[in-house]
């Protein structure tokens, strides 16, 4: 595999570690992350012990921590294993992101609680900048108790001082109350709020790909549109459909996209056109 920032976009196939591992530092302006929880890969459990260190990353009232990593086992132990997978490649996305660069993190409801707290070991409290609730409403429904239609999405930055936010640049909502509204304002619109009220992708509708994940283009739009600018390279590790791509295209945006499936690489070779596709590294 090899990338430049004055190459082409590219769609890698293969595992997302050691192509993460293989580019440079400060690279890309965005990353975008939609991991799945099972994986059906066989891992290891393992353990690492949290110590006080004045080296480490401030953790809970100020106290240092070199990991976190036991302290979310402690409240799950089914996510020691999925931590052990997912952080290294959250450290290289850390390494990879330019001083103004912008994390989302993907997540199920169940997850991202866990995640917030060794993100912030990660990136540091201060580099927290939101938690996006993404709501929809399709799929069943339990009388059990308050159906669940939402996802997750934790956003990070790189330096709390410099990164990049653009909100003109991204699309505007009705007001739910139009009425309160001056007819100037109620036809502008609001900006989006940390609530994204957003149907997922129609199983009938024209944006689908038939790939099972898939993600809406109006969501991706949206993160690209916020946070980078024309030319700035975006960077999907388990990119799937590459909705990433799709989004990142239709605004300006360089990316390069990488997924282990065959299946998710054929779909992002026919959806995003003459796009480069090569092998992870060894």
């Amino acid at each position: 595999m090899h990338w430049s920032p004055n190459g082409p976009d590219l769609v890698v196939h293969g595992d997302n570690l050691p192509v993460l591992t293989a580019l440079p530092d400060a690279s890309f302006r965005l990353a975008y992350l939609d991991p799945p929880f099972n994986t059906g890969v066989r891992r290891e459990r393992h353990r690492v012990t949290s110590t006080r260190s004045d080296g480490g990353t401030a953790g809970f009232g100020g106290t240092a921590y070199e990991r976190v990593r036991t302290l979310a086992a402690a409240f799950d132990d089914r996510f020691a294993d999925y931590w052990g997978f997912l952080e290294p490649r959250l450290e290289q996305v850390h390494r990879l992101l330019d001083a103004r660069g912008t994390l989302y993190l993907h997540l199920d409801y169940r997850e991202a609680h866990y995640a917030k707290v060794l993100l912030d070991a990660l990136f540091g409290r201060d580099s927290f900048l939101n938690e996006i609730v993404w709501a929809y409403d399709y799929g069943a429904r339990t009388t059990r108790r308050w159906p669940p239609k939402h996802d997750t999405i934790l956003v990070y930055v790189k330096d709390p001082e410099r990164y990049h936010f653009d909100a003109a640049a991204v699309d505007r909502e009705p007001y739910m109350a139009p009425g309160l509204q001056t007819p100037e304002r109620a036809a502008r619109g609001k900006l989006p709020t940390d609530v994204w009220w957003h149907t997922i992708v129609s199983p009938t509708g024209a944006e689908k790909t038939g790939y099972p994940t898939q993600k809406p283009l109006g969501i991706l739009r949206r993160i690209v549109a916020a946070s980078s600018e024309p030319g700035d390279w975006v960077l999907d590790p388990f990119a799937g459909s590459g909705t990433t791509g799709a989004a990142a295209a239709a605004l300006g945006r360089r990316f390069v996209l990488v997924d282990e499936s065959a299946d998710a690489v054929a779909v992002m070779a026919e959806r995003l056109g003459q796009v480069a596709v090569t092998a992870a590294p060894r």
